[in-house]
């Protein structure tokens, strides 16, 4: 009896040669997501050679502490120091310290399926892409967490990106993470450290201009744990918001209504707020008419299946995310991003 196309699929996976994966994670106070981060990536389904580089930040929690152990625990995993903390720059930290031709990029708090590397580098082999990624597939525990995953897997909540709500397979503009040729990191000059944020965005534009593709594929999918708290979560959306007009203002042609709209949102709320405060009545319709939506389209519309206390948070955490987007956008100063002046 001839073996079923499927059990031939199996058998040829089993005798091809899978290329050897770097995976880096720049690390900073990561104590409370490490070892279960780490794990996931260890545990992974990939039957060529993988690596973990680990650059870790001057943390004010056990995160070196743990690093370090559990580099004495398994010979795949590499520590090196990020003196700055900040995540570009452990980025090209980590990457430099890497050796192989693939490179996959996972944040301290992120959680890999098994599958996740055997379907990047499938991936990447059938599309010809430099850069491929999945979903940014948020889950909590707590019910703010909840709240906060449920908001951020939304359309109301983050626009139309496929890396948060899903869709199909194709070319996008970014992804989440990302798994990379070196060839292309090196092409394009690794990650510009100017950025702090929305680091992501700017170099998968220059992979772009520079003629190589970024594809978005939903067999990717990664557990992201949200930010515990409302302050923490409206300073991420805040400084996100900065940073993207930073990008916007790099590269002229790249803001559209998705990233406008907070801000544009802000900025009429305001406007009607002060109206009403005057005595022009209807301006008070502008703030009046956020609260309905966020209300009937946040909590109702999206909110559906939710525990009663996450519910019962989820129309702040949309408004939080809006507005500190909005107001960061709106308050990016001109001088953010740009290089520092040699002192004399």
């Amino acid at each position: 009896m001839n073996p079923s196309p499927h059990a031939q699929s199996a058998e040829a996976a089993d005798h091809r040669t899978w290329p050897a994966v770097s995976v880096v994670m720049p690390v900073l106070n990561e104590e409370r997501h490490l070892s279960d981060a780490v794990r996931a990536i260890l545990g992974q389904d990939y039957p060529g050679e993988l690596e973990l580089v680990l650059a870790v930040g001057p943390s004010r929690d056990r995160t070196q502490e743990i690093a370090e152990k559990l580099a004495t625990e398994d010979p795949r995993i590499i520590v090196v120091a990020n003196p700055t903390g900040r995540t570009p720059q452990g980025l090209n930290i980590a990457i430099k310290a890497s050796q192989y031709s693939i490179v996959v990029r996972v944040d301290g708090h992120s959680l890999l399926p098994a599958d996740y590397v055997r379907a990047a580098v499938e991936t990447m082999e059938e599309t010809g892409a430099d850069n491929v990624g999945g979903v940014m597939a948020a889950e909590g525990i707590t019910p703010f967490e909840k709240a906060v995953a449920r908001a951020m897997t939304s359309k109301i909540g983050v626009g139309a990106a496929r890396f948060h709500t899903g869709g199909e397979a194709g070319e996008v503009e970014t992804v989440y993470l990302g798994t990379f040729r070196r060839s292309a990191l090196e092409r394009v000059g690794g990650y510009d450290e100017t950025f702090v944020r929305a680091q992501d965005w700017e170099m998968n534009h220059r992979i772009r201009q520079s003629g190589g593709l970024v594809w978005f594929t939903p067999r990717m999918r990664v557990t992201y744990r949200p930010r515990p708290d409302l302050r923490s979560l409206a300073k991420q959306y805040f400084h996100t918001g900065r940073w993207r007009r930073v990008v916007g203002r790099e590269h002229q042609g790249t803001l559209n209504l998705r990233y406008l709209a907070p801000p544009l949102a802000v900025v009429a709320m305001a406007a009607g707020a002060v109206a009403g405060a005057l005595g022009f009545w209807p301006g008070w319709l502008l703030p009046g008419g956020y609260v309905a939506v966020i209300m009937v389209g946040g909590s109702v519309a999206t909110g559906r299946g939710l525990p009663l206390a996450a519910w019962l948070w989820l129309p702040l955490v949309y408004a939080t995310m809006h507005i500190s987007w909005g107001v960061g956008f709106l308050t990016s100063p001109p001088g953010l991003g740009q290089p520092s002046a040699p002192r004399r």
